[in-house]
């Protein structure tokens, strides 16, 4: 698509917001608006756009009134939610209709309602790669060292589970220690599963991260960065393999030069776009 001369960031916690902020101005797009949300999002948030709008999680109506207002006509959404905070929110009423129409809720179902509560507003919700198209890796090794060849087993191991459980709406991350399945990522999210790995098998385990099959890349798309690597240190990661281009990485450089200081294998393969 042509660069927006405005556009809506729904910005979660994390520096995702802040560099697609920063990435978008830079790109060419003359007025940001933002919906932010309080103990989630970083409050640099509001150096980085031309207005910001602050609200709870659950604030659904309030966010729609906010869109509508702004007059912006695309918007991506950038960074997460605390998952627990997800079950602790006070839901407006549209919040409340909305979840009540749900079978099920996950990432695609809520995101999608969200999304097409949007579209009433006359908002489109775009890829959440928008303007961060430099931070997704090409196919091919990041790190100097190379996966050895039981860390390359482990990796197609954690591949095939991480294709095999993707369906199911469980989570994006997989850690694999020769041969033996040590965590698959659930509502907890990446890091919280790479700590439950470490304390599980001690160092030496391998991670993998690619988006599900059938991906919608609106809203939860895969991303790594700083804190993630933390978690990658403590839990004594010897590898991380992550899907070329449908990945981001924030700070890239960075966490490259962190895999090369910690002698980590850091790698990008290719999956299957369709996923199937």
């Amino acid at each position: 698509m042509d660069t927006p001369a405005s556009l809506g960031i729904i910005a979660g916690k994390g520096a995702y917001p802040l560099q697609l902020a920063a990435s978008a101005r830079a790109q060419g797009v003359s007025r940001l608006f933002a919906v932010a949300f309080r103990k989630e999002t970083d409050p640099s948030i509001a150096q980085l756009v031309d207005e910001v709008v602050w609200l709870r999680v659950g604030q659904l109506q309030a966010m729609l009134d906010a869109f509508r207002a702004s007059g912006v006509k695309d918007a991506v959404m950038a960074g997460q939610i605390t998952p627990s905070n997800l079950f602790r929110l006070r839901p407006d009423k549209a919040t409340i209709e909305m979840l009540a129409q749900m079978k099920e809720r996950n990432a695609h179902t809520i995101f999608g309602a969200i999304a097409a509560r949007l579209e009433g507003v006359g908002v489109t919700l775009r890829p959440a790669h928008l303007f961060m198209e430099t931070s997704m890796p090409e196919p091919g090794l990041l790190s100097r060292r190379a996966p050895t060849e039981q860390e390359q087993a482990d990796i197609e191991l954690g591949l095939r589970v991480a294709h095999a459980t993707s369906g199911l709406d469980i989570g994006q991350t997989v850690v694999i220690k020769q041969g033996a399945v040590l965590a698959v990522e659930a509502f907890e999210g990446t890091d919280a599963a790479i700590r439950r790995a470490g304390k599980l098998g001690g160092a030496g385990s391998v991670v993998v991260k690619m988006a599900k099959r059938g991906h919608d890349m609106r809203f939860d798309i895969p991303v790594v960065g700083p804190k993630t690597f933390r978690y990658l240190r403590k839990a004594r990661v010897s590898a991380l393999a992550v899907e070329a281009g449908r990945t981001i990485l924030l700070e890239r450089e960075k966490l490259i030069e962190e895999a090369n200081r910690l002698q980590m294998a850091f790698t990008a393969f290719t999956g299957s776009e369709e996923n199937e």
